[in-house]
């Protein structure tokens, strides 16, 4: 069956389900309102996937129904999983446009590569589903506007990975600032540091018999397999990834930016480069990134050439007329003007033994209760997108070699047609996202 096929009866499909979505949306919830049951897929099953699977098989009234990859291997061990952990088998479908048109199905919990966040999730909202989406949930700033619009227009949750905003530790920590512990904010800094091993040179091969490597590609516009790409080098290429700002700083950049209470930035700089390697890596690994609020200062400084190990270097350090905030994954502790420690407490949540601080079980809960109690979402897709949109600006910076001046009305470029050309990626044949 070709994809254009697939691809056409998916569009007539969702779109009759996507516009009665617009009149029922309540109905949707209240055909599982009796037993509380929320049916969910999980798209992408590599690293952060597998702390899909673990977060949602935590929740109560939850019922994984789906797994989706384009790796039969991956997907195979996947289904293992769920039915050993749940005590039920999934379905099973390596192209997620099967999985949407089951209409039983809730929720669809995307950890697939950053080129398919936007696309699944608009289809995902089309098909009348809620949403759980990996940051940074776009690939480019286009993306960025149309996922967000297409969650307003079909009503649908759209919870953004960034996981952190759940944590109880973070909470608190906010909290504090907002009640004034280091006094007036003043700026931020957030650091990320990890040594990266070289990738080499890639070669174009044949694609693997267990890769479904067309729909890997999906929305993104063909490219010959290469032998060191999947499944995570992509990160490091900019027609699949957005570096280390897209995979990292959008945490740390998430909150500096929710404990300053700051939307956009003015002025963005990112001077950096690949230091360490010449290798198939576009993106760079050491870098500081500048983000000119008008009345206070965000940077963020990354390094994956040295993980710089003994520095006592924080996830974020906000600083205030009378102290500072610092917080890591360990917990957070509070600073007065001469350095005095005044307070810290434990984050409380284990680490996820995947990867990353763990919080994905509250982070996860907080949608499911949001489904169904109306609950506020702790990272709703247009929050979300705010501090992403940070870390597209950045790219933009270094890309371009420019400094990036923001519109504080609009979000978009000023005065910069290299920067803007940037905005909006081409698509492969069919694929654009559309609602």
């Amino acid at each position: 069956m070709s994809t254009e096929f697939n691809r056409r009866s998916f569009l007539r499909s969702t779109t009759a389900w996507g516009a009665a979505s617009l009149s029922a949306g309540p109905a949707l919830l209240s055909r599982a309102a009796p037993s509380r049951l929320l049916r969910v897929a999980i798209m992408g099953l590599n690293d952060r996937g597998r702390a899909h699977v673990r977060g949602w098989a935590a929740q109560p009234d939850v019922e994984i129904a789906w797994v989706c990859d384009v790796d039969r291997r991956v997907l195979a061990r996947a289904a293992a999983d769920v039915e050993k952990t749940t005590g039920r088998a999934p379905k099973t479908a390596e192209d997620v446009r099967r999985v949407l048109e089951d209409r039983e199905l809730d929720v669809l919990s995307i950890a697939a590569p950053n080129h398919w966040h936007a696309p699944a999730t608009i289809m995902a909202c089309a098909a009348g589903k809620h949403v759980y989406v990996e940051k940074p949930g776009s690939h480019n700033p286009w993306e960025a506007e149309m996922i967000v619009k297409a969650a307003r227009h079909h009503r649908r949750c759209v919870q953004m990975g960034n996981q952190r905003r759940s944590m109880p530790n973070i909470i608190a920590a906010m909290e504090a600032v907002k009640a004034g512990a280091i006094g007036r904010v003043l700026t931020a800094r957030c650091y990320y540091t990890r040594f990266r091993p070289p990738i080499g040179r890639g070669r174009e091969a044949p694609v693997p018999e267990w890769l479904n490597y067309d729909l890997w590609q999906g929305p993104a516009p063909e490219r010959p397999y290469r032998d060191n790409v999947i499944h995570y080098n992509w990160h490091w290429f900019w027609h699949w990834g957005n570096g280390e700002l897209g995979n990292n700083a959008v945490h740390t950049l998430d909150l500096a930016r929710w404990a300053l209470g700051l939307d956009r930035p003015l002025r963005v700089t990112f001077g950096g480069g690949r230091y360490l390697t010449n290798d198939d890596q576009e993106t760079p690994d050491t870098g500081v990134a500048a983000f000119d609020c008008g009345s206070v200062l965000v940077t963020w400084e990354q390094s994956s050439s040295h993980a710089r190990k003994g520095e006592p270097l924080p996830l974020v350090a906000v600083y205030g007329e009378k102290g500072r905030l610092v917080l890591t994954d360990a917990g957070h502790k509070i600073f007065d003007a001469d350095g005095k420690e005044v307070a810290q407490a434990e984050s409380g949540v284990t680490p996820d033994v995947v990867r990353g601080p763990g919080g994905e079980i509250e982070h996860f809960g907080n949608l499911a209760a949001a489904i169904r109690d109306g609950a506020k979402l702790n990272s709703d897709i247009g929050d979300g997108q705010t501090s992403t949109m940070w870390c597209h600006y950045g790219n933009m910076a270094i890309r371009t070699g420019s400094m990036i001046h923001v519109d504080a009305a609009t979000g978009h470029v000023l005065n910069n047609p290299a920067a803007m050309a940037l905005w909006k990626r081409e698509y492969r044949p069919g694929w654009e996202p559309k609602f």
